[in-house]
């Protein structure tokens, strides 16, 4: 235990804390405000004053999880979120669950009461050490009074997935201890294990605020610039699987979420046909096979061996396809992931290049050239069924791909599978998102407001959404900004159809079709709703624009804001009439499988 005359004041120990951030490349905080967090807002103060680090205030916590998600989704590093404590810290359960599963790098910073007031009834105060359960890497509960220097590097070390281990002490950051910093006599190393979450309870003792001493802070770091996320692969190894000599197979190679552009090179360099989904960042080139969902039962039958690249979560022909045992399936993980458990999936697990190559087998001839023929057919009837003056989500999806003015958030539900339908691959990629490790609704205006915060400083472009009424209203709160805060240019393009249309297009909808069930399945699941969107963008201070037809969406898109220069985000209200939506998604299928 710590000496009373070796302590540090609350102050002191916040400027330790933001100091090892900064030090050890955090470069974007998210705020809560709060009392018991004080101290560690006046250092993160001092430290954006210094220029070290951007804040972000947020008054919301569930937000403030789910901006941090984004933050960190378009710069590939350690974002830390700052709250006070209580059900401040329950707040950002949500994201750091979906932060968990995506293998997103958070650091929760969650101020804490002093240990002699746990347990004693004392305001604010509950058992938030832990809170997190397995959804964090690490968790480290830190006295009041310690320097919080060590552990706080740690778990930034175990939020970029990297266990630290020194001869016959574990120094694995996935046990939660206190104050535990390695032996300095003892070689230490790094192991690699899967990046997320963290947990950093930090307990305050009164005073919360800075001295009238505390004016002279130790100099902090210089910034260093924030990276992107990279496309994945080694151009090499692509290389090496091109030319190397593999049995002829009929193979396909399906991009789920996250899977990069390496799967995209793969394909290419095998010519084998790629079925990726929108937020692979993969569905673009001469391999990929837009409307694939609607081609795999033609195609079930010749198909020898499946390839899977990411994590796919969208369409169920594909987790058919993957179900079958006729069909062998390798899934390519050359680092650890989070979405899984060992032993839990029937593919075979394969960690190189050149092994999956083997496995896969080059096309043979004529193979991708039937793909490419079908995918035209299924195309032209798509383009037959959603053209017309009315607009579809399947229309507003590809236009909204189409456009290409940057990067493109996808929300859940039916918009993302609209995309993944509809969206015609090009010839090069752009970056999209999506928070597919849970796949909720939950917190995707604030994800996205992350996600472009992000982009726009590494790339001056504004970020488009494109999301579902029902997840827009979830997260409306995720539209506020305080005075000052930085905002970034945005188009939130919402699918307007009254409620929760997609699940007409599931067995929900066959039931709604009954006169005994119809009112059950409407109100319980469809959730029809008839906001004013163009009052929220008002009271938010955004600019509005309703769209009547899908065809007008480009131009709209194209010309930005219309209001002022200072406007920098936008909703794209589209309002769409979902009685008709299983009705197209069934015709499109049955004419694809009639033309076979």
């Amino acid at each position: 235990m710590t000496s009373p005359e070796a302590q540090l004041t609350s102050f002191d120990a916040a400027r330790s804390a933001v100091r090892t951030l900064s030090d050890d490349g955090v470069r974007e905080v998210v705020l809560c405000p709060g009392s018991r967090s004080a101290p560690l807002a006046y250092a993160l103060a001092e430290a954006e004053q210094a220029g070290v680090l951007r804040v972000h205030v947020r008054i919301d916590e569930r937000d403030a999880g789910f901006t941090a998600l984004g933050l960190s989704l378009a710069t590939s590093r350690p974002v830390a979120i700052v709250t006070t404590s209580g059900t401040a810290v329950g707040e950002l359960l949500p994201a750091v669950m979906e932060a968990n599963h995506a293998a997103v790098p958070l650091v929760v910073l969650s101020a804490d009461r002093p240990a002699e007031l746990r347990g004693t009834g004392a305001n604010q105060t509950t058992r938030q050490a832990g809170l997190f359960g397995t959804h964090v890497r690490c968790s480290v509960d830190i006295e009041a009074g310690l320097d919080p220097a060590a552990d706080i590097r740690r778990a930034l070390l175990a939020s970029e997935g990297m266990t630290l281990t020194g001869g016959d002490a574990d120094l694995n950051p996935l046990a939660a201890g206190t104050n535990t910093p390695p032996p300095a006599t003892q070689h230490t190393h790094l192991q690699q294990s899967v990046r997320g979450p963290v947990q950093v309870n930090l307990a305050f003792r009164d005073p919360l605020v800075p001295g009238d001493d505390d004016g002279d802070a130790p100099p902090l770091s210089v910034p260093i610039p924030g990276g992107a996320a990279g496309t994945g692969g080694d151009t090499s190894l692509i290389d090496l699987v091109r030319e190397a000599e593999l049995p002829e197979r009929r193979t396909v190679v399906v991009a789920g979420h996250d899977a990069t552009a390496l799967a995209e090179r793969f394909a290419r360099a095998l010519g084998l046909p790629l079925l990726a989904e929108p937020s692979s960042n993969a569905r673009f080139g001469p391999q990929a096979i837009g409307p694939y969902r609607v081609l795999l039962q033609e195609f079930d039958a010749r198909i020898e061996r499946v390839v899977v690249f990411g994590r796919p979560t969208l369409s169920r022909p594909v987790a058919r396809l993957l179900a079958q045992r006729e069909h062998p399936s390798a899934l390519y993980v050359p680092e650890p992931v989070a979405w899984f458990e060992p032993g839990r999936r029937a593919d075979r697990v394969i960690t190189e290049l050149t092994e999956l190559a083997a496995f896969a087998g080059r096309a043979p001839a004529g193979w991708i050239d039937a793909w490419k023929a079908a995918a035209v057919r299924a195309t032209d009837i798509i383009d037959t069924a959603i053209a017309g003056e009315e607009p579809t989500g399947l229309e507003l999806a590809r236009l909204v791909w189409d456009a290409d003015t940057g990067p493109l958030v996808l929300g859940s539900s039916n918009a993302i599978r609209d995309a993944d339908l509809a969206a015609v691959p090009g010839t090069t990629g752009r970056p999209v998102y999506a928070n597919r490790g849970l796949a909720g609704i939950d917190g995707t205006l604030a994800t996205a407001t992350g996600i472009a915060l992000g982009s726009a400083d590494h790339r001056g472009e504004r970020t488009t959404v494109l999301l579902g009424d029902v997840t827009f209203l979830h997260d409306v709160g995720g539209l506020f900004l305080g005075a000052g805060e930085n905002v970034p240019p945005m188009d939130l393009v919402v699918l307007n159809d009254g409620g929760g249309a997609i699940f007409s297009t599931l067995e929900h909808g066959a039931l709604a079709e009954q006169q005994v069930y119809a009112g059950t399945v409407e109100r319980y699941f469809g959730t029809p709703q008839t906001v004013d969107l163009r009052a929220l963008a008002a009271a938010y201070g955004l600019d509005y624009v309703r769209v009547g037809e899908a065809r007008a969406l480009g131009p709209v898109l194209a010309a930005g804001p219309t209001v002022d220069a200072e406007t920098r985000r936008r909703i794209v209200d589209v309002r769409i009439d979902s009685s008709g939506i299983r009705a197209l998604h069934q015709g499109i299928n049955a004419r694809v499988t009639a033309t076979a």
